[in-house]
């Protein structure tokens, strides 16, 4: 009898056991299996929520077959406790080991409302925008200028809400000055900015921001930024360049960058400035003439004089030899590796096509026709 109860218990035993790790492996593929979300969502975990809490929105939204099996798979990951609050995109599909992964992973919100301060050469303008989980695009609810336009509703709304991001959206080609002056715009900020940063010193770039947070931790942030940009393009620089320091690159660098907004045409541009640096032949270029008029302070909205052209300014390049002594823009990464790296011509001149770029020439005879195409272009469209 007792024989037979032993062959009974073990026989029990083993099917315990076979049956519990048949659930195991069951519950570990269905942890990882594709999840039953037809469409993505956007999932906002609040400061201070828990798994318990999550499991039950992405329960009550379609994202998960199972709460309970979702938060025993995160605590069998160890990730219980790394549970970040943010705004999360959370695809169609999506396994709920992906989901816990993205909710533990860390860094900036994928998905949510998020305002951008744009920093241009004129203004800044504000944009709210919110991202539409189905699309993956934004979709832009409110925009304005901070401290000229009244504030939009939705502006008001999203700002006092814990989930919404913030970033500045620096553009190439802006000047020290104005970007101190339109941080000052931003009611997200606080503090002032001792000293302007040198010109040319802050990386056009895109920066994650934090309510409260100091205008000199931005500009120091733009700071260290532009100084490994400079670094890594003067490392690789090409041989022969008509300059001796990263200062002197980075001042051409600006040139260029207000030279042309066109991508393409930087290396060209660069080879033209380079050429002419190497002829001994000066820059004559407009933008270096217009910064010593306004000293980087706004926008000179005129054309230029044929005074201004012919007056003696450190920045005048049809009057001096050389580069002028300081950069006069904060110049973009692109703009930087055109300076080191131009294209290998022997361009010396290049004026408007009409088109937004450049009609590039070797000699004075082609650059004049050129000219006189581009006159003719301008002639036609003020009606003369």
């Amino acid at each position: 009898m007792w024989r037979s109860i032993a062959s009974n218990a073990l026989s029990f035993f083993v099917v315990a056991i076979f049956l519990a790790g048949g659930a195991l492996l069951w519950a570990q593929g269905e942890y990882s299996a594709e999840g039953p979300l037809e469409a993505p969502i956007c999932l906002e975990v609040a400061r201070g929520s828990n798994f318990s809490r999550v499991s039950r929105d992405l329960a009550g939204q379609g994202a998960i077959s199972s709460g309970f099996l979702f938060r025993v798979g995160a605590d069998y990951a160890d990730k219980t406790d790394a549970l970040k609050a943010g705004s999360f995109l959370v695809p169609e599909g999506a396994s709920m080991a992906e989901i816990v992964d993205t909710v533990t992973r860390g860094g900036a919100s994928t998905c949510g409302t998020e305002v951008v301060y744009r920093i241009g050469v004129n203004r800044v303008t504000a944009e709210v925008r919110e991202l539409d989980p189905e699309t993956q695009r934004f979709v832009e609810l409110a925009k304005f200028v901070p401290g000229e336009d009244e504030v939009p509703e939705d502006y008001s709304r999203v700002r006092g809400a814990a989930d919404t991001r913030y970033r500045i959206a620096l553009a190439e080609g802006v000047t020290s000055w104005q970007v101190v002056e339109e941080l000052k715009a931003l009611d997200v900020l606080e503090g002032a900015v001792a000293e302007l940063p040198p010109e040319g010193t802050l990386a056009p770039d895109s920066y994650e921001l934090r309510v409260g947070q100091t205008r000199a931790s931005i500009v120091e942030e733009m700071q260290r930024r532009q100084t490994a940009i400079v670094a890594e393009a003067w490392a690789n620089r090409s041989e022969g360049l008509p300059f001796d320091t990263p200062e002197e690159m980075l001042t051409l660098a600006s040139i260029i960058e207000k030279e042309t907004g066109v991508a393409g045409e930087r290396g060209m541009v660069a080879s033209v400035f380079v050429n002419r640096l190497n002829e001994g032949m000066r820059l004559q270029t407009d933008p270096t003439v217009i910064y010593g008029i306004t000293e980087g302070k706004g926008v000179l909205g005129r054309g230029l004089r044929q005074s201004e052209l012919r007056g003696a300014t450190p920045y005048n390049t049809y009057v001096i030899n050389g580069l002028p002594p300081t950069p006069i823009a904060n110049p973009g990464a692109a703009a930087i590796q055109a300076a080191v790296a131009p294209e290998d011509t022997d361009f010396l001149f290049f004026v408007a096509d009409g088109t937004g770029g450049h009609a590039f020439a070797e000699t004075l005879a082609e650059h004049n026709a050129n000219v006189a195409k581009w006159r003719q272009i301008e002639a036609e469209r003020s009606g003369n």
